[in-house]
């Protein structure tokens, strides 16, 4: 089965998408899986020598918009192999093709693929998000370095997130939502802020899955999924946040960096080689599991050596606390919200109580047991 995946971005469908792979990977499907990620920004047919036939990937000539959607729909139609991918709602108003080409898009998409379509009920998070991206410009990030060094400095100096920037993409996801009602027959629906915590499951019980014994990331790689993308993420944290909550300090709302985005190992063998910054349990979570989170990440390498994903999977990049603490002009990006969704009638709007419950609440999911103060 083919599985596309629509999207606003910044609602987690990267992740959806390459994690369907690879669950598809572990599963026989009697034939070649294979993640395009974007459909509309390059795809080619190419021979691989790992399957020993034709298949599509992502194009090795760079991105952008060269190929019609007409062009499109041909390539997907002449490999019969499934792909996972996702169409992104900007890029389809950037392109601008004719209606009738986009309908007729639509259409085949329809006909040829599992939908699902990636949403967020907090969109203050959604829009915070994209604001972050205009400075770092990165939608995601795939490697410990990458983000280390993607976030220093904006770590370091902080951002100011533009009011005008924050009611631009809120308008953005509304105008997605108009467009997935409007063209195309949903056959789920991702919600990040309710699916993530259980994402296995919720892969797992698409009905790609349906008729077939299904297995678990821990029964494939020796390590639940949980705990593998809580490794994930501490490896590359650098804020410092760990070593604030430990021990029921008080949360300051400064980042304290560390001096080295280097200093810690990837498989550490000792205490002395995790990253200080974090709590003695998330320290003693990477001695624990770091190697059986290196060798799933080795496979995972090696289904991206393969061409069968073009990255990784990415990385969390910021909690809500980190986002607060990264963006200077915080509590005017909350008002500006505040003022979009009583003008609007679309999401709820939050106290500052309600947002530090959300806080605490996401922070002890991504650390090892943390003791956080009221």
């Amino acid at each position: 089965m083919n599985v596309l995946i629509l999207t606003p971005d910044r609602v987690g469908s990267t992740l959806l998408q390459r994690l369907i792979t690879v669950y598809m990977q572990m599963h026989n499907f009697g034939q070649p899986v294979i993640n395009l990620h974007e459909l509309t920004n390059g795809i080619m047919k190419y021979h691989s020598d790992v399957f020993n036939r034709e298949v599509l990937g992502r194009s090795n000539i760079g991105q952008g918009y060269f190929q019609s959607l007409p062009e499109i729909v041909n390539l997907l139609s002449q490999c019969d192999h499934y792909k996972t991918s996702r169409l992104a709602h900007y890029h389809i108003k950037f392109r601008q093709d004719p209606m009738p080409e986009q309908l007729d898009f639509y259409q085949y998409l329809n006909d040829n693929f599992f939908i699902i379509s990636a949403l967020r009920e907090n969109l203050l998070e959604h829009a915070l998000s994209w604001g972050i991206y205009t400075h770092s410009k990165k939608l995601n990030v795939y490697s410990h370095n990458e983000k280390a060094h993607t976030f220093y400095d904006l770590y370091t100096n902080k951002i100011t997130v533009s009011p005008l920037s924050m009611v631009k993409y809120l308008d953005q996801y509304v105008e997605y939502l108009h467009w997935v009602d409007n063209h195309f027959v949903v056959g789920n629906y991702f919600e990040y802020d309710k699916d993530l915590a259980n994402i296995e499951q919720y892969i797992l019980d698409l009905p790609i899955f349906n008729n077939r014994p299904t297995l678990s990331w821990n029964e494939t790689f020796g390590i639940d999924f949980k705990t593998w993308n809580q490794c994930h993420y501490l490896l590359s944290d650098i804020s410092g946040i760990g070593s604030q909550i430990a021990n029921d300090q008080p949360l300051q709302l400064e980042y304290n960096l560390l001096e080295s985005v280097n200093s810690h190992k990837l498989v550490p063998a000792k205490l002395e080689q995790v990253n200080q910054s974090l709590t003695v349990q998330d320290q003693k979570l990477l001695l624990d599991y770091g190697k059986k989170y290196v060798a799933a990440s080795d496979a995972i390498k090696q289904l991206v050596a393969n061409k069968i994903m073009p990255t990784g999977v990415p990385i969390k990049l910021q909690t809500l606390i980190e986002k607060k603490l990264l963006i200077k002009n915080f509590n005017q990006c909350v008002d500006t919200y505040n003022e979009w969704v009583a003008k609007n009638k679309v999401g709820k709007p939050y106290t500052e109580e309600q947002l530090a419950i959300k806080m605490k609440k996401e922070i002890s999911s991504w650390h090892a047991q943390p003791k956080l103060t009221e």
